[in-house]
Parts: C-alpha cells; structure tokens; sequence
C-alpha cells in the first residue's frame, strides 16, 4: 500500500515538475483514490464486522487529526508566499482560493473559474492541488452513512451490501465520460475537478474492499491463488505507468481514458491481498518505497506551493531543472512535518478516544487557515507608483481634428513612463475585473453555441445600424463602439463568439475541429445580411489553428477572409476589417504588478509584438480585393521606435497576455471614430 502511494505522489511530482517522459503523471492522483476508497472502507467494514456499528463521529475525529495540522500549516505558508512573491493584483484570488481550501470545497471554485472565458490562461494558484483533497472529503461525507444504512439494509442479503455504490459508481462514470467527451469546452473543467466525475474512482476502492470483505473469511490468506495474485499486481503497474507515460495535457481526462489508472490501481490492490514472492511488492514492498509511501501526503502538499511560487521567490524562470530541486525540497519539508507535526498531533494522547475533542480541533485548524485568508485579503500587498500622467481621453478630446487626435495619441505612446502613473485609471487591481455590457450580458457567446443573442446597444430606436462581428479580440473594441454609437446615434449590434475567426477557415479548439465556429459565423452572416446595417465592423485574433493545415497558409486565409467578407458586401453594406492588435509578451496585469516602477521589462516590442503576419497579409489581401477598409490600430499601441508599452498615459493599454484593457479600447473611441467610414443607412429586410 505504501509503495503503490510513493509511486503516485511520484509521477504526479513529476509531471508537475516538467518531466516529459512522465506527462501523464496526473493520473497518480487517481491512484490515489482508489487507495483512499480501499483503505477506508477497509477500516469501515472492519469496524461493522467488529461491533455491528459505526460511529461517524470517530471517523471524522480521525480524519481530521490525519489531514488538518498539515494542511492547515501548507495552506498558511502558501498564503505567506503568495503575498510577499506573487502576482499583488491577484492576491485576493489567492486568498479566496485558500479559504476554499480550507473548507474543501476549492475544487467547486476552480470549476467555476475554469468556466470563465476570461480567466482561463491566468497562472495556477498554489492552491490548486487541494482540489483532491476537497474531492475525497466531499465522497467522505456520503460513503461511510450510506454504507451504514446498506449494511442494515441488506443484514441478511450481504451480497446487496454493495448495491447502492456500484449504482453510485455507474452513474458517476458516465457523467465522467459524457462531460470529458461533449460537454463544451466552457464546462470542461467540471469534467476534472467536479466530485461527481471523480467518485467512481474513490467507489471503485471501495467495491474491492467490498469484495474482498465478501470473499475472504476471516483467517483465510484470500480467494486469489499466487501466481494470478502475482500476474494481477505486474499487470496492474504496469497499467499505471502505461497512463502515466502514454498520457499527456491533450488527453482528454478523466473520462474512460481514466479507466486504465484506476482498474491498474485495483488489480495491484486485487493481487496484494495474497501476498506472493514474485509479484509487484518486489518494487512496491522495498523499504525506500515504503518509506516515501509514509510521506506521500506531506510531500504531495508541499510541492505545489514551491512549485508556483519558488522560482518567483528565487527570482529565476521555471525550468525542469529547478522544479526537480524544489521538489526536493519539499519531500524534506514532508519528512519534517511528519515528525514534527503529523504524528505528534495525531498520536496524542489528548485525543483519545475523544472524537468530539478531536473534532473540535480540526474545525480550529480550519478556521485558524480560513480567517488568516480573510484577513489577508484585507491587507492586500501595496502596488508602487509614479508620477501622474497625461488623461488619454481629455488629451485626445480636446485634440482639434482627427489628424491631431493621431498626433496626440502617438506623442503618448511615445512618452509612456517607466513606472504606473499614480492617476492610473482604472487602478491595476480592477483592470482584470473590468467587463463591458457584452460580457456582463452573455453576448459574447462561449465555445459551445451556434447562435448569438438579440445583443443591441447605443440608441436601439435608430435607423444607422453598426454591427460588431468576431472574436474576443472584436469583443475587445466594443467599449469603443459602443461609445461612438451612444454619441453618434447608432444602433450597435454585437455578435462575437469566443475563439471564432472571421475567416471561413474551421480552426482547432480542444484538439477537435471547431465546427461550431463555422455554424455560428454562417447563422451570424445570414442574420447581418437580414439586418442590412449601415457598417460591419470585423476582427478577430491572429492566433488559431487550421483544422486541415494547407501548404500556403497566406493563400488559405486569403480565400478564407475573402468568403467571409463577400458574403458581407454582397447587399452594399460597408465593411471595416480591424487588424488584430498587437500582443504584449506576458500577462501585461501581472508583470506590471511585480515591476511597477520598471515597465520596460513588460513592453513588448515590433514585429514580436505581431500575432502572425502572415494573417495580416491574407486579409490585407482579401480586403482589397473586396472592397473591405482595412484599419490597423498599432500605431494607437506602438511608437515609432517598435516599441508597445502595457501603460499609455493615465490608461493601462492590456487586460491580459493579448486582450486590451476595457478603459483603454474605451478612450481610442476618438481615433477609432476617425478612421471608420461613414455608415449609410439601409433599411432592414423582413
């Protein structure tokens, strides 16, 4: 049992270290369940056998004194970490993710998270890895009253005493599988940390404890004869590393890909409930195995906080290298925490046989890691300041004509400071927070939808129809839009999907081609040619991947742009392509936040700063054969030199590594304005 744990907490080590070879080493966690699933209900039965009850306030007693003093002493150091290393504009994120932790329920608040488009390339939380922990607590919550009332249920038919978890078993594995499988990508993250995908894995543990209770009477050395006990055990390893090798962060998981970790798990626990000469405890039973095994959950507990926060405290980049290091690091702080801190607590003598004692204890701890999170996230870590800077929208307002609002913009690029302006507008903390009216309402759809909403903004009672189509990176232009329709009187429709391209090109998403881009851009199409607005304007990000890759990449975005912006022209309405904007090099919110007085080391630069030229070019290309404006917004976010600072005057330029900031896009509206055609109003059709 040990090894089989110093094994898991091995791979997944190693595949959070970087180690390719084992990439797939997260499935260590679902080894992990199947042996908590065992093991504890192992104990359960023993107990029912013994006494013909069971107390759950024991065993709640005892698994807080086995879990909480440790946990309780990462989460706190994690928190400490997190406020003197880590990115100061998501503390509070981090702090919310402590307090979860503490209340195991964190894995709920990253499958929330995860379903926030917005937020789906932010940097892990060291936090994250509680998620297990939360999934196991929530199945202890239900498996050891439900297995009470089976085993009263079924006190003269045990074989039914399996009945309800197997019903339990089957149901989550098929939500495992059809969420990993057809859930849209906006759901997927409830496919991995969701306790309802996960407690098959936990159940299936526990129906081998189940079975073997059954089969095996007592004194009997098990129903397995030795050399299928020994195949079962090789087999069984074999299945685990097969998935920790084989496996990797395409796979999609959990799902059935999820069955070869844990049916590996259960034939190693099957075949070692005989003991053999010649099967895997060979490996498995070595007293170093064993000894790591011991420290399996301290060190699991440990190293993801160094992970995350250690090359950032060490001021160095992450590399395989210096996580196997810190990994190291934290099997020591395993070991000390173990002897320190583990086994003092649980093995006092204050606890024993006081279940409510101990139960009293662990809510302490609890609550000692969940309010020193609360209190943290009132004391935030202070952000540095510069000099007050230019406002961007009085500077560009009072500009005498468009050629000046150019002239004025540019000389602010270019004059962007070295540190954030003390009159940054939002301030750093609220710039990721920000969402326009197309986000608040659910206008811009996510992966899965093939049709947008009736989204209408500016003056609806107008007869000048503005549409917005794209991605995100056109979403990113609404406040501009919808400034100049609410000045101009416009009627300012927004249709935007997550990741759909203006180019009829079907793109990857999810390792799948994207068909439900190709749907929605088609349904968005016939819905602008019934609109018959006044002007269409387009944009989408450079990034993106062809489904089926053709040799000229230029000729095959080429025709695509050209499909899209024919379709457009087609009943006269003006088209106006935005280029995608220029990209920083890293999250532009959290290097700021780390280097507030030295911005140059956040700046992206030209022609880095360009997503794909080759794009560009193909809808240059496409555009000028159909009569498309084609407007290119770097110079409103790069100076002369090449040079595209994350701050222009009083305006923090990004909200993320490619988004730009709703306070910015909102003050361009001027120079946006200058540079689109005029609408002409046309009638809708019926």
């Amino acid at each position: 049992m040990q090894g089989l744990r110093a094994l898991a907490v091995t791979l997944v080590v190693l595949s959070h270290a970087g180690v390719g070879a084992f990439a797939g080493g997260y499935v260590g966690v679902d080894v992990f369940f199947v042996i908590s699933g065992f093991l504890i209900t192992s104990l359960l039965l023993r107990e029912l056998t013994t006494t013909g009850g069971l107390s759950v306030r024991r065993f709640y007693a005892r698994r807080a004194l086995r879990l909480l003093p440790a946990s309780t002493l990462v989460a706190v150091t994690a928190l400490a970490g997190s406020w003197l290393f880590l990115s100061k504009v998501r503390f509070t994120e981090y702090a919310g993710d402590a307090i979860s932790s503490a209340l195991y329920t964190v894995n709920f608040r990253l499958a929330l998270s995860g379903t926030d488009y917005l937020a789906q390339d932010s940097p892990p939380s060291p936090f994250q890895h509680f998620w297990s922990l939360a999934v196991e607590e929530q199945f202890y919550l239900v498996w050891p009253p439900l297995l009470l009332l089976s085993w009263k249920a079924a006190a003269r038919r045990r074989g039914l005493l399996a009945a309800p978890l197997a019903l339990l078993c089957a149901v989550s594995f098929g939500l495992s599988v059809y969420a990993t499988a057809y859930a849209p990508r906006d759901a997927a993250s409830w496919a991995y940390f969701g306790t309802h995908t996960r407690a098959w894995e936990l159940g299936a543990g526990a129906l081998l404890a189940l079975f073997l209770a059954r089969r095996e009477p007592a004194g009997a050395r098990g129903p397995l004869r030795q050399a299928l006990a020994a195949s079962l055990t090789w087999a069984g390893l074999a299945c685990v590393l097969l998935a920790a090798v084989l496996f990797d962060a395409d796979t999609p998981f959990p799902g059935y890909h999820a069955l070869l970790p844990v049916l590996g798990t259960v034939l190693v626990l099957a075949g070692g409930a005989r003991p053999t000469p010649f099967g895997a405890e060979l490996l498995l039973a070595r007293r170093p195995a064993v000894w790591l095994g011991g420290l399996s959950y301290g060190w699991y507990l440990w190293h993801w906080p160094l992970l995350v926060v250690g090359p950032m405290a060490l001021g160095r980049p992450a590399s395989v290298r210096l996580a196997l290091g810190l990994s190291a690091v934290a099997l020591v702080l395993a070991w000390g925490t173990l002897r320190l801190i583990e086994n003092p607590v649980r093995f006092h003598t204050a606890f024993r046989r006081r279940p409510r004692r101990a139960m009293a204890f662990g809510l302490g701890l609890s609550a000692v890691a969940a309010s020193t999170a609360l209190v943290a996230a009132a004391f935030p870590p202070p952000i540095s300041s510069d000099a007050t800077a230019p406002a961007v929208s009085e500077t560009l307002a009072s500009a005498p004509g468009p050629g000046a609002r150019g002239a004025e913009l540019a000389d602010l690029v270019a004059r962007s400071g070295a540190g954030l302006p003390s009159n940054l507008t939002p301030a750093l903390g609220e710039v990721k927070k920000a969402r326009s009216a197309v986000y608040r309402d659910g206008c811009h759809v996510p992966y899965g939808p093939t049709r947008s909403p009736a989204c209408v903004y500016g003056d609806r009672s107008s007869d000048t129809v503005v549409v917005l189509l794209g991605d995100s990176h056109a979403a990113q232009w609404f406040p501009a839009l919808d400034r100049l329709a609410r000045e101009r009187g416009w009627k300012l429709v927004s249709l935007t999907k997550a990741s759909c391209k203006v180019a009829a090109v079907t793109v990857v998403d999810h390792r799948k081609p994207y068909t439900a881009c190709d749907a929605w851009r088609r349904t968005a199409v016939e819905r602008i040619g019934r609109l018959r607005p006044a002007l269409v304007v387009v944009s989408s990000s450079d990034a993106g991947t062809p489904a089926r890759p053709a040799g000229d990449p230029v000729r095959q975005w080429t025709a695509g742009f050209q499909d899209t912006f024919r379709s457009l022209t087609a009943t006269g309405t003006r088209v106006a392509a935005l280029l995608d904007t220029p990209w920083p090099k890293v999250d532009a919110v959290d290097c700021a936040a780390s280097y507030p007085l030295r911005l140059g080391r956040c700046a992206n630069h030209l022609p880095q700063a360009i997503r794909d030229e080759r794009r560009q070019r193909a809808e240059r290309a496409a555009a000028a054969t159909t009569g498309v404006t084609v407007i290119d917004p770097t110079p409103w976010l790069c100076d002369a030199r090449g040079n595209c600072p994350v701050v222009v005057g009083d305006r923090f330029v990004y909200r993320d590594d490619s988004h730009l900031a709703e306070g910015y896009a909102e003050a361009l509206a001027p120079v946006l304005g200058d540079r689109l055609p005029e609408p002409v109003r046309r009638k809708p059709t019926s």
